[in-house]
């Protein structure tokens, strides 16, 4: 990420900042901005905490094993609300005796005033997730008791996994979240960010989400509200706030380097101004993005319905590149034209797509075009050279060059893909959705900077760690493209969109977060709400993790992992996509069908799978192999109606 100046440049930065709001109404002042600190919420102790009492008794009689603690601020009311009730140096001693695990350093630093070093204290950054990975590493919790102290809203996913690791959770709330006793302030910064006021909304806590659209349904405010929200930037602190704006489905484009407020108001202030012009420009170019589509008939259908993690009678497939060269009813169309003029022509485009459907039968289509018409009317010279593929005659090598790259100001340019998703929609059945596509930006800026293909990306290292400022300019500009291009196939008829990025596997977990995620979270987040989103990344298994997006985002998986620990890595919380290796069907029918069987196998039955290859179809592949693996998904997957 660029290491820019920290200066929000005078834009107006709402935060709901409750205990440290002077703190935080300094640092954006000092980092140039214009401060909205409007407190959100208050802590108030449980009293009479009866359950707290309770608690604290079954840990003095041995009958908790395990304690967790949430919170620094939480423990120490644990000991307010007992104090009177209990002895707490009995207490405290029998605390020291079990094993405690602190979700971060506040609440081990709690535990230290009184004298007890945490067993476990769990890393950074400090969500749920994170926990239960310190718990498989240190603490078997089969038939064991837990007790789990609280802050405020409690957490479903953190119960449901200690419970499917054999626990038994105790749950304790010592303190919940109310409305400051001055609601004034916060009405004020809510009202100016629905009528969009506000630049940027920086959180610092979960709770704060809740509070917000707590008082927004009061003040009869929250469709205006979550419009505003949606046009300004969303900054979050961290994981746990980020998962908590995800639930109630509110973009995040925003995280910081660390969970801390110091870095989130300084890192928000390196990169705001560029966001807010992003978002600005995606709204002047994309207006009918701004509200979820109509419902379409294909919505019911088996892919939309894993693509939302809903149960389905069996497996939906499709398969990418699943009209191509391969085809002979493809390699026809192709003769008579180059590869640009077929793009541009969607009739064609659309015929060889659902001639392409019927014959397999699968599950959903996807627009035929490319990945990187986009780049033409942002000033690159594109041509496909037959032997080599792409060619870009004009790259971008060096910060100099970046003048010669156009925003997409003018989206009617591509209006041939968009008339692609208009005609291959009227022609495919309404039972089955399209999906329509773009390259990820990092893939994007490869060939932009590479000019053609590369196996070493050595161009595109080379600008990405020299000059970070090149490199996050050039990533501004591509992805508010890229967000604009899709918004125009969803509104022209697509009912899911796919990132593909395709060359993201050259790059390290700590590059790939440091010089592509932040732009990813933005494109995602600024793609029309309730639309799914598959995001499919190739060659490197270790990103799996990085690519969960928002709570409508599908994970594509490739083959060099097994489903099974790949959806592990993602988080069972995810819908997915893939993953049979291509090469599978040059082999016989036998072959696949068993192949096919171990995909699913390792999907395990899980609501949210899409069967997929784990890249597209190879020309040497045979059509009937292709329609053999269709078949096997169709019989191999279907699940018994479950009897009432």
């Amino acid at each position: 990420m660029p290491k820019a100046e920290a200066d929000f440049n005078g834009l107006q930065i709402a935060a709901l900042e409750s205990r440290r709001a002077t703190d935080m109404a300094r640092m954006i002042g000092r980092s140039g901005g214009v401060a909205h600190v409007s407190p959100s919420m208050r802590e108030v102790p449980i009293e009479p905490n009866r359950g707290a009492i309770d608690f604290a008794y079954r840990v003095m009689t041995g009958e908790v094993n395990i304690v967790v603690l949430m919170t620094g601020v939480g423990f120490r009311y644990l000991l307010k609300s007992i104090e009177r009730h209990v002895d707490q140096q009995r207490f405290l001693e029998s605390l020291s005796d079990v094993t405690t695990i602190c979700r971060g350093p506040k609440p081990a630093a709690a535990l230290r005033e009184f004298g007890i070093t945490a067993t476990h204290r769990v890393p950074e950054p400090n969500t749920w997730r994170e926990l239960l990975q310190t718990i498989d590493a240190h603490v078997p919790v089969a038939n064991q008791v837990v007790g789990l102290q609280e802050y405020g809203v409690t957490n479903a996913s953190l119960i449901a996994g200690l419970e499917a690791r054999g626990a038994t959770v105790e749950p304790v709330r010592v303190y919940g979240w109310e409305f400051p006793e001055d609601l004034a302030p916060l009405e004020s910064n809510l009202r100016a960010i629905a009528a969009g006021q506000r630049d940027m909304l920086l959180l610092t806590s979960a709770h704060q989400v809740v509070n917000m659209l707590r008082l927004a349904e009061q003040l009869e405010l929250t469709d205006e509200l979550r419009a505003g929200l949606h046009r300004t930037v969303i900054a979050s602190i961290g994981p746990t706030t980020s998962q908590m704006l995800e639930e109630c489905d509110i973009h995040i484009d925003f995280e910081p380097s660390h969970p801390k407020m110091g870095h989130l108001v300084t890192e928000s202030a390196q990169r705001c101004q560029s966001m807010v012009d992003s978002k600005k420009r995606l709204f002047a170019a994309s207006p009918e993005y701004r509200s979820k589509p109509a419902e379409h008939p294909s919505d019911s259908s088996l892919f939309m319905r894993a693509c939302r993690g809903e149960a389905t009678e069996r497996t939906p497939v499709w398969l990418m590149r699943q009209a191509g060269r391969y085809m002979a009813e493809y390699r026809e169309v192709r003769a008579k034209q180059s590869f640009l003029d077929l793009c541009a022509n969607p009739p064609l485009c659309s015929e060889i797509m659902c001639t392409a459907v019927d014959r397999l039968k699968v599950d959903a289509a996807i627009i035929f075009s490319d990945l990187l018409p986009i780049l033409v009317p942002m000033g690159f010279d594109l041509e496909f050279v037959a032997g080599d593929g792409p060619v870009i005659h004009n790259p971008v090598r060096e910060a100099g060059d970046l003048s010669r790259v156009k925003p997409l100001d003018r989206p009617e340019a591509l209006d041939f893909v968009y008339e692609t998703v208009r005609q291959t929609r009227s022609d495919l059945p309404e039972s089955i959705p399209l999906i329509g596509f773009s390259g990820s930006p990092f893939t994007l800026a490869s060939y932009a900077i590479e000019g053609g293909g590369s196996r070493t990306y050595t161009h595109t290292k080379r600008l990405m760690q020299a000059d970070p400022g090149a490199w996050g300019g050039l990533m501004d500009t591509l992805s508010a493209a890229i967000t604009t291009y899709l918004n125009h196939q969803i509104a022209a008829g697509a009912q899911c969109v796919q990132l593909f990025d395709s060359w993201a596997g050259c790059l390290s977990p700590t590059d790939y977060v440091r010089f592509v995620l932040p732009w990813m979270k933005q494109i995602i987040a600024g793609i029309a709400p309730g639309v799914p989103v598959i995001n499919f990344a190739t060659g490197n298994p270790e990103l799996l993790p990085l690519l969960r997006g928002d709570r409508r985002t599908v994970v594509g998986v490739d083959w060099r992992i097994g489903l099974d620990t790949a959806w592990q890595r993602i988080g069972h919380d995810k819908s997915v996509q893939g993953n049979m290796d291509p090469t599978v069907l040059l082999a016989n029918p036998d072959v696949i069908r068993s192949r096919v069987g171990e995909v699913l196998e390792a999907a395990g039955g899980r609501p949210g799978h899409i069967f997929n290859l784990g890249h597209g179809v190879m020309k040497e592949t045979p059509v009937e192999n292709a329609i053999a693996c269709v078949e096997a998904v169709k019989e191999l997957s279907r699940r018994e109606p479950s009897s009432s």
